[in-house]
Parts: C-alpha cells; sequence; structure tokens
C-alpha cells in the first residue's frame, strides 16, 4: 500500500482512527468524525439564496458526551504532520478546548493551549496518542478543578436517545455556566440571541445540576404566561412529575422543579407576594428568563424576589442585555459568562439574514398641522402645533397613512407570497385595530374566504389570544397577518414569519432586537431561509448603533406611491412637537402590559398638569411615499457606502491584479459557475449590477465592462456570434441540434444553466432522446463534456 496515494478519508479510516481508539477514547461516545460546527451562512441574492460552504471539523474527542476537549485536524500523506494545524486552531478556538492535534497518518503534532512556557507543539507518534483521563487531568489541574467539582462539571446532558448533539455555542454556554457553579459562583449571565435555543441551554444547564444533586429546588422565572406554558410542553418536558407551575396564587411545596410568572408570586399589596410564602432558602437555583425585562432595575418586582432568595444560585438568561443609567444587567449579575451574538448566528448560518425596506410617508418626513380651527371627524377642535412621527398613532391618527401602510404591506405579499407569516408592530392596540381593517379592506378577496386571514393579536382579545398557536405553528395556514403592539414582541417562536412590519417607534435597542428576533428563526421544510423587515417609522436607523450586532443584507426604500415595496434583485430625530406639551414614553397613548402579562390601551396624558385629551381621528388628510435610496452590506456585513460600481471594481481589484488574469481564470476554469459563486460570496452584486448596467449581460460582460470599462456583448449577440463561425460543422447531425439548443438556453438563461447535465432532461432537449442518449451521442460522458467546454471557449473568445 502507497500511503501516498490514499485520500484524506483513507488516511483517516487506516491511520488515525486506530490510533485514538488504540489509545482508550470510545468510537461511539467520544471520537466525533466529520463533526459540523456550523451550518454555513445563508448568502441571499435577489429572490434567491444559498448557503456558504459550513465549517466541519475531522474530529472533536469529547471527555464526555457534550464535553469536548479536543480538536483533530487530518491531512492526507502528501501534506507534512504539521499542514492542518493552522485550521485546527481555528476550530479549537471556536468551540474553546485546549488540546490540538494535526495528522498525516505518520504521526501528531500536538498543541497544547495550556502550555505557557516551554515547548507549546510537540511531535508524538501514532502509538503516543493521549488517553481521555490523561488530557482531562491535565485540564483540570490547569483549572485547578478538584474530585466534587469535577463529579458536578462531568454530569451527564440529558438525552432522547437520538445522540444529537447540541450546537458548539449551546454546548459553551452550558459547560462554562456548570464549571462556573461547581467552582462556586452564583450570579450568572448569559447573553444569546434569539433563535439560538436559550431554553434548551436552560433546560440542559438545570437538568446536569438537578441529576448531580447540586441543586435540588429550582424556580424558573418569566414574565409572560405563553413563555411558561411553551418551557414546560417542550423544552422542560423530561422533568415530568417533578415539575410545576406556580398558578392561581396557590403554593404547593411538594415539587422540585417550578416555573411561574414573576406576576404570579408578587404585587403592590404585601398579601399578594406570595413567594415569601417559600422560606428565603427553600430554592437553591433561579433561572430568570428574559431577565433585561426587568430583574435588573432595583425597585422592580423580580429584583425583590432574587433579593428575598439571595442564598440561591441565579441565571439571568437574555438576548439584549438593559444598561441604562436605572436598569444595569452587569450590575447585578456580572459581565456575562458566555455572549452569542445575532451576527455570529447569522454568520455561522443558524440565524436567517435578512433585508429591509424603509419606506418613508410625506407627513412623517414633514409633518402635519392642522387648519384653523380645524376638528377631527368626531368633531373635536385639533389643538394647533405641528404633528409629526412621534405624534401619529398615539395623539393623532391619519387615517390615510394607516390605509397606505396597508396598502404597501398588502403589495408586497401580492408580489411574493400572500399567505407569508407576517407580524405588524403597531404603536398600541388602537393602532393594532386600525391596522387590521385596514388589512382586511386591501385583501378583500382572501378576508372573504378566511375571516382569520388578519388577526389582531393584543393582550386585551381573548380572540386573537387563542389564535396566537395557529399563528406559530407552521402547519396553520391561518392567521396569516397578525396585527400586535408588545404582546409578540419576545417570546413567540413564529419560525415561519418571513415578513416583519414596523409601524411603531422603537427608541429602545434591547425592544428593537426582540422583535428582529421574531424573524430569525430558519425553516427550511416551509422554505424559511431569509426574512424582511418593513420599516415606515424609522426604527432600523438603530442599525447605526454601536450597540447592534447583525447587520441587515439590504436596505431599500422605494421614493413614490407607485414603486413596488418588493427590492429590486440586484437618533433621535429632531422633536418639533410644542415644547410646552412634550410627548414621551411616560404621557403618551401606548399598551401596557399588566401585571398578569396582558397589555391594556392608556388614554392620552399630555401637558405640565397632564390634562386628559381626547386621540384625534383626521380622515381625509392624503398620505404618499417619499424618497428612495438601496443599500448594500458586503460579504462581511458592513454598509457599503460608494456606487456599488466603484465598490465591485475595488473588490474584483483585489482578486485580479489585471483584466488577463481574469481572463485566464475565466477561460481556465472547469465550471464558469465556480467563479460566479466565489465572487457573489466575496460580496458581488451581479442582480444588482444587471438593474444598472443590462439585465442581459452575461457575468462575464459585467465584470468586463464594469471593471475595465470594455464594451459589453449581450447573451444573445454571443450566441449569435458562435453561430456565425460554423463551429458546429465538426459535429454530427444530432450533436448540432443538441449544441444549437444548448446556445439559445445560454442566451435566455446565462451560462450557469447550460453547464450542468441536468439541463438534457427539460424541453427542448426531451425531444432529442433521453439526457443519457443525448450523451451518447457525443461519444460518452468526458466527449459531452469537452464539447460543453469548447462551446464555452467559443463564446467568451476575443
Amino acid at each position: 500500500m502507497n500511503k501516498k496515494e490514499l485520500s484524506e478519508r483513507d488516511i483517516c479510516t487506516k491511520f488515525i482512527t486506530p490510533a485514538i481508539e488504540q489509545a482508550g477514547w470510545d468510537i461511539a461516545t467520544q471520537i466525533r468524525e466529520e463533526f459540523s460546527l456550523t451550518n454555513g451562512r445563508i448568502i441571499v441574492r435577489g429572490k434567491l439564496h444559498t448557503r456558504a460552504s459550513n465549517k466541519r471539523a475531522d474530529y472533536i474527542l469529547f471527555y464526555k458526551p457534550g464535553i469536548p476537549i479536543a480538536v483533530v485536524e487530518a491531512k492526507d500523506n502528501t501534506h507534512t504532520i504539521a499542514d492542518g494545524m493552522q485550521q485546527a486552531l481555528n476550530y479549537a478556538d471556536m468551540i474553546q478546548v485546549p488540546f490540538v492535534f494535526s495528522s498525516n497518518g505518520d504521526g501528531f503534532l500536538f498543541h497544547n493551549k495550556l502550555q505557557t512556557s516551554g515547548e507549546v507543539e510537540t511531535e508524538i507518534s501514532m502509538n503516543d496518542f493521549p488517553s481521555p483521563e490523561e488530557l482531562w487531568q491535565m485540564w483540570a489541574v490547569n483549572k485547578g478543578i478538584d474530585t466534587k467539582q469535577s463529579a458536578i462539571i462531568t454530569q451527564d446532558y440529558y438525552s432522547d436517545g437520538s445522540n444529537k448533539t447540541p450546537r458548539y455555542y449551546q454546548l459553551l454556554a452550558i459547560n462554562k455556566t456548570i464549571e462556573a457553579i461547581a467552582k462556586g459562583e452564583n450570579r450568572i449571565l448569559l447573553v444569546m440571541a434569539t433563535g439560538t435555543g436559550k431554553t434548551f441551554t436552560a433546560f440542559q444547564i438545570i437538568w446536569r445540576l438537578w441529576k448531580s444533586k447540586t441543586k435540588k429546588r429550582i424556580l424558573f422565572l418569566a414574565d409572560r404566561n405563553i413563555l411558561v406554558d411553551q418551557t414546560m410542553t417542550n423544552d422542560f418536558k423530561p422533568f415530568g412529575s417533578a415539575m410545576t407551575k406556580i398558578q392561581k396564587r396557590q403554593v404547593n411545596k411538594s415539587y422540585e422543579i417550578y416555573l411561574s410568572l414573576y406576576q404570579a408570586v408578587t404585587g403592590t399589596e404585601e398579601e399578594r407576594n406570595i413567594y415569601k410564602q417559600f422560606s428565603p432558602n427553600f430554592f437553591d437555583l433561579i433561572v430568570i428568563d428574559e431577565c433585561h425585562r426587568g430583574s435588573a432595575a432595583e425597585d422592580s418586582n423580580w429584583r425583590a424576589i432574587l433579593e428575598y432568595f439571595t442564598t440561591a444560585t441565579q441565571i439571568g438568561l437574555t438576548a439584549t442585555p438593559k444598561e441604562t443609567k436605572d436598569v444595569s444587567n452587569i450590575d447585578y449579575f456580572g459581565e456575562p459568562i458566555y455572549t452569542y451574538s445575532l451576527r455570529q448566528g447569522i454568520d455561522d448560518g443558524f440565524l436567517a439574514p435578512y433585508k429591509v425596506v424603509r419606506i418613508d410617508l410625506d407627513k412623517d418626513i414633514t409633518g402635519w398641522r392642522p387648519d384653523k380651527d380645524m376638528t377631527d371627524k368626531y368633531g373635536n377642535e385639533i389643538q394647533d402645533r405641528i404633528y409629526n412621527q412621534k405624534d401619529f398613532d398615539r395623539s393623532l391618527v391619519l387615517e390615510k397613512r394607516t390605509e397606505v401602510v396597508a396598502r404597501k404591506i398588502s403589495e408586497f405579499l401580492k408580489q411574493t407570497n400572500r399567505y407569508d407569516k407576517t407580524i405588524v408592530f403597531c404603536d398600541n392596540i388602537d393602532h393594532a385595530e386600525r391596522m387590521r381593517q385596514a388589512l382586511v379592506n386591501e385583501n378583500p378577496d382572501i378576508a372573504a374566504e378566511n375571516p382569520k386571514y388578519v388577526m389582531r393579536i393584543t393582550g386585551d382579545n381573548e380572540e386573537g389570544k387563542m389564535e396566537l398557536d395557529n399563528f406559530i405553528f407552521p402547519e396553520s395556514k391561518y392567521p396569516v397577518i397578525a396585527t400586535t403592539s408588545k404582546l409578540m414582541t419576545t417570546g413567540v417562536d413564529a419560525q415561519t414569519c418571513k415578513l416583519i412590519v414596523l409601524d411603531q417607534r422603537i427608541q429602545s435597542m434591547t425592544e428593537f432586537k426582540q422583535i428582529i428576533g421574531r424573524g430569525t428563526r430558519i425553516n427550511e421544510d416551509y422554505g424559511k431561509y431569509y426574512f424582511t423587515i418593513m420599516d415606515f417609522k424609522k426604527a432600523t436607523e438603530l442599525f447605526a448603533d454601536s450597540d447592534f450586532d447583525g447587520d441587515p443584507v439590504q436596505v431599500y426604500e422605494p421614493k413614490s406611491m407607485d414603486d413596488s415595496p418588493v427590492p429590486p434583485d440586484n437618533f433621535e430625530e429632531e422633536d418639533t412637537c410644542n415644547p410646552e406639551y412634550p410627548l414621551n414614553d411616560q404621557n403618551i397613548d401606548a399598551s401596557f402590559v399588566n401585571a398578569d402579562g396582558t397589555e391594556s390601551y392608556g388614554t392620552t396624558e399630555v401637558g405640565i398638569n397632564r390634562i386628559k385629551i381626547k386621540k384625534y381621528y383626521v380622515a381625509d388628510v392624503p398620505v404618499t411615499v417619499v424618497a428612495e435610496r438601496v443599500q448594500y452590506f458586503d460579504s462581511n456585513g458592513k454598509l457599503i457606502t460608494e456606487a456599488l460600481k466603484d465598490y465591485t471594481r475595488k473588490a474584483l481589484f483585489k482578486e485580479f491584479s489585471s483584466l488577463d488574469e481574469f481572463l485566464k481564470r475565466w477561460n481556465n476554469a472547469e465550471k464558469k459557475e465556480a467563479i460566479i459563486e466565489e465572487l457573489s460570496q466575496q460580496g458581488v452584486f451581479f442582480e444588482a449590477l444587471a438593474e444598472e448596467v443590462g439585465r442581459d449581460l452575461d457575468p462575464f460582460d459585467i465584470i468586463c465592462h464594469v471593471v475595465w470599462d470594455k464594451p459589453p456583448l449581450t447573451r444573445k449577440e454571443r450566441a449569435e456570434n458562435v453561430k456565425k463561425r460554423n463551429y458546429f460543422e465538426k459535429y454530427g447531425e444530432q450533436a448540432k441540434f443538441v449544441l444549437q439548443a444548448l446556445l439559445d438556453k445560454y442566451a435566455d438563461e446565462g451560462i450557469v444553466h447550460i453547464e450542468e447535465p441536468q439541463i438534457l432532461a427539460v424541453n427542448p432537449f426531451r425531444s432529442f432522446g433521453t439526457p443519457m442518449e443525448i450523451i451518447n451521442k457525443f461519444g460518452g460522458l468526458s466527449q459531452y463534456q469537452k464539447a460543453i467546454h469548447e462551446l464555452e471557449d467559443q463564446l467568451y473568445c476575443a
């Protein structure tokens, strides 16, 4: 056997795996080969999407299931032992393991990240690979872990028998938390983006601490009923009869796992603080879900609970740690023990990227002032001042504005898919109801077919709340559009939501991230790979905030009422309100979350004396769409601030030093599709460029024209040039017909389509025979592929 002729996979099978097994590693529970770390970022191009390649380690070695300790990267025997080390170190950094190995089948290069002096890397023979216990003891000694702590840290994960491993970042969050608690830490903050599995992560933490008897009575706190109910029926289900929900202000102390709304155990009156029926040391672990929403405020009910059970270990979970002068998660919990951001989730391909459609309305931009002595539709005289976006739908309603917003939403859905799940965030419950009516009027055909096509889902409406599960379940067709204000900003696991509409003024980064999180889940079974945000109230200006950590792939602003709201394929604003009557989040008309987690609709109070006034409803003031700007984001998620052509030119100059170098690479490519895909992943927007320079141009001509200013030829012109050369004469009659049909296909659809043999299974090729029969007319597959390459040479010859 010549080792040099073996593939990398053969080297793994015949040499590396046996060497690791020989050292005492269990192939079933400790050795994971070709272990996928990421899913590969979803790249959106117009209405199409693809995935970038995922990151996959040749081996991850686990001390116990769920506890990774080493990475091994393999290369074939034409490489040196060390050639895989840099790649392995990258993977080791991702999953934060201390031991890294590289091998070509002749031996191992061992990198010990715990070593801070002396030899960090050493070569070892295939027979000297370290055992699991050797590596674990090296790690435990370095960390100062004793036998008792080690027993806690190595407690088994819950397994449903499928051997499914949590994602790498979930493992990190769980293991770091268990290790911190084993070492005696009692205040822990975990920051994980919405949609990355915070509740599953919390379950595994609780399960392992409970099973190891480190923590015996545990309280899980949330602030919405739906969060508690979803948790009990989904992630926490394995706790079974040991688990209960505190409700109806009744306490039963015979359980071990307690779930509760914080509102259910607290109140403004002392007798309603039923948590005090438990002794202060009853719970030894408290997990606070969505802890940004109040637990950190010193005077909040949540803080009162935490301070009452001060001896318990307390873990805060949030996607958006809150840091203001009055509220601080970090002051209470300390710095996050682990953070997994929205940007990381999108880059890894676990979260859906998104486009942004920004729509500015004329009255939002210029403001509106009533005529002298003007009254609203109910006869109320309207206060004479300039009303702007801060007032609309709060103290003043322009009914035509609501109609315009509903029309643009409906236009978008009609041009994409009218049954794509959509959430419309409104300023308050009254606004949500008016938006529901406007959307019904814009979609009378489907509303007549099923009245639940559009539903208002707000805390005050039982009919709407009853439909929340149907909105969430991918299998349920209706409701399709949900109008809401606060109820659906968090904790709603809407996997198939493809459109989020912001007709709500959002000044809080915390709330903004929570709302964005309603769309970030991916559901491949239902075709949900990305989503769109349609912004009517400049909420997406928060993208410019340094605290935002997940940029959109595209931002588009239609410039007129007639423009399509669908993107082409290709902070505090000045307050012009009367200063005598400022409007702010404390005195505006808004929705409020009650003690039981429901919403209520408040009345407007303004002025120094907070005089109650009515909301004005104006029916006949026209509102139109203004402004357009298209923005794109590069492969690193950064906003492209220059012209798209200039950006493309700079990007190509980094890749190719000259036109000749590009032509050489293009002509030598086995498949042109590979170059097109590579350039797309590097941020070349072929669809958008085609909109600017010509949709009937080949990507080759787009690049040559935009970057090197060469006169472009259309695909049809290139195809005609080939026909003029009588190139087909050297082929037989039947092969000639096939090539002519391929040339026509190129003229219509482009080069990528004719490179794949699958094209032979569609018309007009079906009339020539089966794909195999057509290929045989050229003398076999290799001759057919040679003919395609020659055809491409003819298409792109000078």
